[in-house]
């Protein structure tokens, strides 16, 4: 069976299990409910948890164990002048069998003993889904079984369901945090590799962005140039000119949705505001480099501007209106979450609905507010499409919007693009603006926690 129907037998199981157990719970005090210690719907959840855990956890490990062998087995089958090939084109020629037995071999004539390799590869993984099979329908019945038979009116079921429950999602925060570990340490790894070939202060401080480095040691090629300044400051001016769009108009817009408009109209314009968030971003790259990077180009030659054919003003302008849904949605959620009682208390007083909102809705939501910025500036930072159809991929270190700029997450997309080495420094030069790009944003997201903390301890 394959692992989707398996599983989605398991949770049939599991259904089944769950009232399995609610009904067992029910006949052994023959109805008496208030004589059980929890209520039948737990008794269900742990008959139900019983058939499913066991057997998810022996699927997970036997899936994780399952490569391996079946290409230990398989190299075992080989013939000994294969078997004594070195470790890199013994891969090659495994990675040969597991094509030809998944159907994707290129070519019409295959070496007949990779088709052999192959068929027996096929024959190893049906005999693996199958044990597997039995394996983990065995476990979930015998654990639906053992829990249906522990039920009697004075287990504690939902005690047990509860430690389980909270087992999980204390599971669930680890591997969330090793997760973010894992993430960190790569980057960390890969930038350490790569500032051993080329200084640190040179790759922070440096003027010129070049990664071209030459393939081979008897290739004529350019030793690359590794100054990440341009980069930062294209980014940190496209940014700059998406969130002076977003902004003040995604603020004003949750202004008015939230204390002006009716309910009717709310109703429609929030929505309709809100698939801005939804339009892919290539859509919005083909809108900025087809209609608004020309429309800016054309203006400013009427004004005797030199406008670049991909600027940064275009790209900005662009993934501003992008980003404004995430502006005015949350903040509109968070203007609305400011107590009435605040509003009635101003008005009271003889405030003003403009005075209120000034001094009284704002200061109160101003976390919510900064939050949806935050979210906002990062979209904005970690966009790519927009800015390689918009701006262009030239590093130049420049002020002016009308120029052609490019950003951090662009480069880091061209750098793992390609034949070059994964160990020369323009590949390593990618994880090393990866690991410094995930320093400024920590830096400014603590930056803002402190501004916001201080901010609300004045207003409360």
């Amino acid at each position: 069976m394959q692992t989707p129907y398996l599983l989605f037998t398991l949770l049939i199981l599991s259904v089944l299990a769950y009232f399995i157990g609610k009904r067992r719970s029910v006949t052994v005090v023959e109805g008496a409910l208030r004589e059980l210690h929890s209520l039948p719907a737990y008794y269900g959840y742990y008959t139900a948890l019983w058939g499913l855990i066991p057997a998810l956890f022996l699927m997970l490990v036997w899936l994780s164990f399952e490569p391996t062998w079946l290409a230990h087995q398989t190299v075992a089958s080989l013939p000994e002048e294969i078997k004594s090939l070195p470790s890199s084109k013994l891969n090659l020629q495994l990675n040969n069998i597991k094509n030809v037995a998944a159907g994707l071999q290129v070519s019409q004539r295959v070496d007949p003993l990779i088709v052999e390799a192959a068929e027996h590869y096929n024959r190893l993984r049906k005999i693996s889904n199958f044990a597997l099979t039995l394996v983990v329908l065995t476990c979930s019945l015998t654990g639906i079984w053992l829990a249906h038979k522990k039920i009697n009116k004075d287990y504690r079921a939902r005690n047990v369901v509860e430690k389980i429950m909270t087992g999980l999602m204390i599971l669930a925060s680890t591997i969330a945090i090793f997760t973010t570990v894992g993430i960190v340490a790569s980057v960390v790894f890969e930038s350490l590799l790569f500032f051993r070939q080329v200084p640190f202060f040179d790759f922070l401080f440096g003027l010129e962005w070049s990664p071209q480095t030459a393939l081979r040691a008897d290739q004529v090629g350019s030793s690359g140039a590794f100054g990440a300044v341009p980069l930062f400051a294209g980014t940190l001016l496209i940014s700059s000119i998406a969130l002076i769009v977003a902004v003040p108009i995604g603020l004003m817009s949750a202004i008015y949705l939230s204390e002006f408009a009716g309910s009717k109209f709310r109703s429609t314009a929030k929505p309709t505001l809100e698939i801005l968030a939804g339009i892919p971003t290539v859509v919005y790259g083909f809108f900025a480099a087809l209609t608004v990077a020309p429309f800016i180009r054309e203006t400013g030659e009427l004004w005797g501007w030199v406008v670049s054919s991909e600027s940064a003003l275009a790209a900005g302008l662009v993934m501003g209106i992008m980003i404004i849904p995430f502006v005015s949605s949350l903040s509109d959620d968070v203007i609305n979450a400011v107590p009435q009682s605040l509003r009635d208390a101003a008005y009271a007083l003889g405030a003003t609905q403009a005075e209120t909102i000034k001094q009284i809705i704002l200061p109160a939501a101003l976390p919510g507010i900064v939050g949806s910025i935050l979210l906002a500036a990062s979209r904005a930072i970690g966009e790519t499409m927009i800015v390689v159809m918009a701006a262009g991929l030239a590093a130049n270190l420049t002020a002016n919007p009308l120029e052609a700029v490019t950003t951090v997450t662009v480069q880091i997309v061209t750098l793992l693009v390609g034949d070059q080495e994964f160990d020369s420094p323009k590949t390593l030069s990618a994880f090393a603006l990866g690991l410094m790009l995930f320093v400024v944003t920590l830096a400014l997201n603590v930056i803002a926690l402190h501004i916001v903390r201080k901010y609300r301890e004045q207003y409360e």
